[in-house]
């Protein structure tokens, strides 16, 4: 997939891209957060913390407590808030989203892909759950 500027995808004829222009063209468009921060921030209700881990890698590492668990296949369907498929949180295209993977890639290009849907404050956590659980923040098996 090629992209053109921080945020769309590019028209034909332009060269294609690799994926790290990639991640940091997205990237480019939005504030990431750090642990912390999105710890934070979900605990004063600030912002849905979304994991799209795959189930072998939450069964491995466990779970943070209060994100809610959206496979990244419906990631799109379930926090778009026009959608017959949303989750019963995702009201606005003003919730704040919070993506989180297992390090900090995927969960790069899933917020761009929110973007898209006008989920304008949707970023993703650096380092993902790995970076998480570094930083001591509360994980359940």
């Amino acid at each position: 997939m090629a992209v053109s500027g921080a945020r769309g995808l590019a028209a034909s004829g332009e060269r294609p891209v690799g994926i790290d222009e990639l991640l940091e063209r997205v990237r480019s468009g939005y504030a990431r957060v750090e642990p912390r921060d999105a710890y934070d921030a979900a605990g004063t209700g600030e912002a849905l913390l979304v994991d799209i881990r795959y189930a072998a890698l939450r069964e491995r590492d466990g779970l943070i407590p209060g994100a809610v668990v959206v496979e990244r296949n419906e990631l799109e369907w379930r926090l778009d808030p026009q959608g017959s498929h949303r989750l019963p949180e995702a009201t606005s295209h003003d919730l704040r989203v919070v993506v989180i993977c297992n390090e900090g890639y995927a969960s790069s290009l899933a917020a761009a892909s929110l973007h898209q849907l006008g989920l304008h404050r949707a970023t993703d956590l650096v380092g993902g759950f790995q970076a998480w659980r570094a930083a001591g923040l509360p994980v359940t098996p």
